[in-house]
């Protein structure tokens, strides 16, 4: 009784109430122990009734059994509980992290999609024929391991060159369209078939390709498609200008500029236009407003444009060929062919080249980096009437005064075929799937594969209303424009297009902000005239000559090599000795020991030169203060 009172006379505890640990049990025995032991403190420790309200063993807020923090179905219990480990949040066998049985992260380290093994593990195999089509060029050797960041810098570009080479081969395989040619029944000629009965056969959008507009008051004409093949110029000898969207019909512009126009051709964008008038060279928008009138470019017969690098190309009859500049307005070289009349011109799509054909049957191929030409082949006997270059810049194609048609590799400059066509070609075109109009009189043909195996006759054939002064292939259709005396025809031609675009470089059905957008961006990356060449590959070379020229000048005045010997490296030290600055004191100290020897046998070497020629020089003074027998004739 007197233990019981001393109990009930303690006073309470006071301070903060201690928070009980957080145990977890994994087995049903440990719990029973815990839960005795709990049992015999509670009997032990008698405390005051408010106490006891409280703490009660059973149906407190801390209870074992039943509590909030009871180890069988509390929040935190092993069983039931929001953490347990059987049925827990967390738990073992089926809680969302497990690990054990049905978890999502299971036990057993494979790779699963959707509980099955990937049948295909790794990335998609891409054909070879494929990856040789998009093929960069032939991988260089690696620098040497002392130049560690060029060589990590070698090894990126390189990995994203395969990545992009990969990349490419798997989207050749989702480009929406194909090409297809023109097949005929049994025993029948394709060339005989006529543009009616295509237009007949083919749905109601490819028929309105074929079409005829008779201009016969201002021609014959000249016409000129756009980069993105949707819009038409036309331009008439007796000064008839007009630029419409070819396949909506929608007249753009249309106006008489008084005068004979020789050419005409639009420049980066639909915006802009440039016509070659009977004096000088005029600049128009699409309305037809005349922004410049350049006087500096007169007699103008032929122009090309240059899109990537933004040059006008004009030939005239007074045998110059001139560069403009469209971004900024200036010319930039003249050059004097010393050719005479220059009518006939092309350029190459793959380099920038511009290549000329002349009176006495050659043609030139010329850059405005030097005042002659790169290259002079002679082509026919008698005088050039027209050339073409396909888009790859491999092929040449000319026709002559001789009724030869000619087709060159520009790769090694001799001909791969010869034609003989009864009335000659006055007019040539070849197209982005590489098929060849020529045009002779009134009658346009259509050759397919002209540098494979020999062809003996035609793939189409049209006559034309009038004499065919020009023709030109539309790009990304099956289009061929017909300029001639009696107006313009549009022809259809199964497989002459690219049937896929480039979004980013030639979008036909951009809007006008991306066409700002990309105006900006082609400005930006400009290519400077400077970097026209015959093979463009050669910029991304290394010059040996000119380092090695370089190197013996550098070692001339020196009097030494300082790359015949590796640098010196200074040995580490401690306790401060190892600073910046004494290393390179170390190093110049080392490196003029090294060099002194070098040097002093230069010295001499250079007073072994100069002693010899003074001694040289004393003599003929010598030589030259005797006298002579016949000193006594002088006066």
């Amino acid at each position: 009784m007197a233990a019981s009172n001393e109990t009930m006379l303690k006073k309470p505890h006071v301070g903060k109430k201690r928070k009980p640990p957080t145990r977890y049990w994994e087995g049903t025995e440990k719990d029973g122990k815990n839960d005795g032991k709990k049992q015999k403190e509670g009997d032990n420790n008698e405390q005051t009734p408010q106490q006891n309200k409280t703490r009660t063993k059973e149906g407190g807020k801390r209870g074992v059994a039943g509590g909030k923090r009871g180890v069988a179905g509390g929040k935190r219990g092993v069983a039931g509980g929001k953490r347990g480990v059987a049925g827990g949040k967390r738990g073992v066998a089926g809680g969302k992290r497990g690990k054990r049985a049905g978890g999502k992260r299971g036990g057993a380290g494979e790779k699963v999609i959707s509980g099955k093994l990937d049948p295909f593990p790794g990335s998609a195999l891409v054909p070879e024929e494929k990856l040789k089509k998009f093929k960069r060029g032939v991988k260089g050797e690696l620098p040497p391991r002392p130049q560690y960041k060029l060589r990590d810098v070698v090894i990126r570009s390189e990995a994203a060159s395969d990545l992009a080479q990969k990349q490419n081969a798997r989207y050749d395989l989702m480009l929406p369209e194909d090409a297809g040619f023109l097949e005929g029944d049994k025993d029948e000629d394709t060339c005989n078939i006529s543009q009616d009965d295509i237009a007949d056969a083919v749905d109601i959008t490819a028929g309105a390709k074929y079409f005829s507009l008779t201009l016969s008051q201002f021609g014959p004409y000249r016409l000129d498609y756009s980069k993105t093949g949707r819009h038409l110029l036309l331009g008439g000898r007796r000064g008839h200008v007009t630029c419409l969207d070819w396949q909506s019909k929608q007249l753009m512009c249309e106006m008489n500029v008084m005068e004979t126009v020789n050419d005409v051709k639009w420049l980066h964008s639909e915006a802009l236009f440039a016509v070659a008038q009977k004096k000088w060279l005029y600049i128009y928008d699409n309305k037809g407003i005349e922004l410049h009138c350049i006087r500096k470019f007169n007699d103008v017969l032929r122009m090309q444009f240059l899109p990537y690098h933004f040059l006008l190309a004009t030939a005239s009859a007074t045998g110059f060929l001139q560069y403009l500049d469209v971004s900024v307005g200036k010319e930039v070289v003249a050059i004097c062919t010393k050719a005479g009349r220059l009518d006939v011109m092309a350029h190459n799509p793959h380099n920038g080249i511009i290549h000329l054909g002349h009176s006495n049957g050659t043609v030139t191929l010329w850059t405005p980096n030097q005042r002659e030409p790169v290259v002079k082949m002679l082509c026919h006997q008698g005088g050039v009437r027209s050339v073409a270059v396909d888009k790859t810049g491999t092929y040449m194609v000319t026709s002559g005064m001789d009724k030869k048609l000619k087709v060159y590799d520009i790769r090694s400059y001799r001909p791969l075929q010869s034609y003989f066509l009864p009335a000659g070609a006055s007019c040539l075109s070849l197209s982005q799937r590489g098929l060849l109009s020529a045009a002779t009189g009134d009658i346009v043909q259509v050759y397919r594969d002209v540098w494979g195996t020999p062809v003996t006759k035609p793939y189409m054939a049209h006559r034309a209303k009038g004499s065919v002064w020009g023709v030109h292939f539309c790009p990304f259709e099956d289009v061929l424009g017909v300029g001639h005396g009696e107006g313009f025809t549009s022809m259809v031609v199964p497989g002459a297009g690219e049937p896929n675009f480039d979004g980013l470089d030639a979008n036909p059905y951009r809007s006008a902000k991306q066409r700002q957008e990309w105006e900006v961006k082609a400005l930006l990356e400009k290519i400077q005239p400077e970097l026209i060449g015959l093979d463009p590959s050669q910029l991304s070379q290394v010059d040996h000559s000119t380092w090695e020229q370089r190197h013996e000048d550098r070692v001339q005045v020196l009097g030494f090599d300082p790359l015949a010997k590796e640098k010196f490296t200074p040995r580490l030290k401690t306790k401060g000795r190892s600073s910046s600055g004494k290393v390179e004191k170390r190093k110049k100290q080392v490196a003029h020991e090294d060099q002194r020897d070098v040097i002093r046998q230069t010295v001499e070497d250079r007073m072994k030169i100069d002693k010899e020629r003074k001694e040289k020089e004393k003599k003929e003074a010598a030589a030259a203060g005797q006298k002579s027998a016949l000193d006594r004739f002088r006066k």
